[in-house]
């Protein structure tokens, strides 16, 4: 299996294969992050070989896993896709629902899903008359979801914030504006295989970068928690995922499914109202659910297949915690530190992923950006995951560097803020 990305996303998924039988190599598709995937297997610079197609042929790979949908939009998607390698992520149209914001908004329409009422903006001035006609607050997105996008989600929770906000965000791809519906936030994960759905995990991330859920949205979440959930405890694949099953065949759309969603209890509505979609597992869920399986390396393969899938979960691990350790200056990515010591006190005893980091000639570790590392610890019971992780971030030293200590005691269970 070859990666596509870098970090801890690639360093967690190919290790997780590995380990389950996978011989792991990484295509290095961003210019950080080079050193942890090199631990799992050989790696390739996009610099230096232009292309994975040629190494795919060459090594009979026999699946790609893509750490973001840019990959689609890479001169060399079309080849990708034409060698026959099976790819752990939807492909051609079915990527539109969560690649254009106001698809997925449309897609809701057409299937009666609650969605939060959204607008799609060229300009200032088109935005400023949209709130000068719907004054309430709004989050601010980008209308094509990537990550070099210029505008990244800015939530505001007051018609100023908004207003505020529309004077300085960047109009180049224009803006999407989505109705503020709280904070009462979840997602749901399944994969998609053979015309049907397979519902794995609920999950939480905790997307601000502050303790109490304070400061910015953060560009990558800064905590997150998995409950193994394939009967759909909380009704978030039934009423947002089930829905779509239609379109979901109608595109041939094979590969993972996050719904991201907000709890809106009102007197009028008690309903999951969707937030976006995402179309991968994502480096914050993802190396927890393919821990949790017994399987990881077959229900890969056979989603890549389009076959019928039957995921297997191991009996003793129904919650993951994540969470990260991030460097100086994060989440103001402006703000640079120069390449610090990275200590370590004691062995660890669940999976650390370093994301950017990198090794001296001398063995000492040393942090070369603003996300150090992820944590996961897996468990029976939430208490134990969030114990676990928590006694082996406290083993991590980096100056001025912080991690959330409040993960599990906010916005969970699903619905909570």
């Amino acid at each position: 299996m070859m990666m596509l990305g870098v970090g801890s996303f690639a360093h967690s998924i190919g290790k997780t294969l590995a380990d389950a039988g996978a011989s792991i190599s990484t295509y290095l598709t961003r210019d950080y992050g080079h050193f942890s995937p090199s631990l799992v297997g050989p790696t390739y610079l996009r610099g230096v070989l232009p292309s994975p197609v040629p190494i795919i042929k060459e090594h009979k790979i026999q699946a790609v896993l893509p750490q973001s949908i840019d990959w689609a939009m890479q001169p060399w998607a079309d080849d990708l896709i034409k060698s026959g390698v099976g790819i752990f992520c939807p492909t051609g149209e079915a990527m539109r629902i969560e690649r254009e914001r106001d698809f997925a908004r449309q897609l809701c329409g057409r299937f009666n899903i609650p969605f939060p009422k959204s607008f799609v903006a060229a300009n200032r001035l088109a935005a400023e008359n949209i709130l000068a006609e719907h004054p309430q607050p709004f989050v601010i997105k980008n209308p094509l979801c990537s990550p070099t996008s210029p505008v990244h989600t800015i939530l505001c929770e007051t018609v100023a914030d908004t207003r505020a906000w529309l004077r300085n965000v960047n109009y180049a791809e224009g803006i999407f504006l989505q109705e503020y519906l709280g904070r009462a936030e979840a997602g749901h994960i399944a994969l998609i295989s053979g015309g049907e759905i397979y519902s794995l995990v609920t999950n939480q991330e905790y997307k601000y970068a502050f303790n109490g859920n304070l400061g910015i949205v953060a560009g990558a979440p800064l905590g997150g928690l998995v409950e193994r959930d394939e009967n759909d405890k909380y009704g978030l694949a039934r009423e947002l995922l089930h829905p779509l099953l239609p379109w979901f065949r109608e595109v041939k759309y094979n590969g993972p499914v996050q719904v991201t969603a907000i709890k809106v209890n009102t007197p009028q509505s008690n309903k999951w109202h969707v937030v976006e979609y995402n179309i991968r597992v994502g480096v914050t869920s993802g190396p927890m659910i393919l821990r949790m399986l017994k399987n990881p390396l077959e229900t890969i393969l056979q989603t890549t297949r389009n076959e019928k899938l039957s995921p297997a979960f191991k009996d003793d691990l129904k919650f993951g915690c994540s969470l990260t350790l991030a460097g100086y200056g994060y989440p103001f990515t402006q703000v640079r530190g120069p390449q610090l010591p990275l200590e370590v006190d004691g062995q660890f005893d669940c999976d650390v992923w370093w994301n950017e980091v990198a090794r001296a000639a001398d063995g000492s570790f040393h942090a070369t950006g603003q996300r150090i590392a992820d944590i996961i610890a897996l468990a029976p019971k939430l208490d134990a995951a969030l114990a676990k992780a928590y006694a082996n971030i406290r083993k991590l030293r980096v100056v001025g560097s912080y991690y959330r200590t409040d993960v599990g005691q906010s916005l969970w269970p699903p619905g909570n803020i």
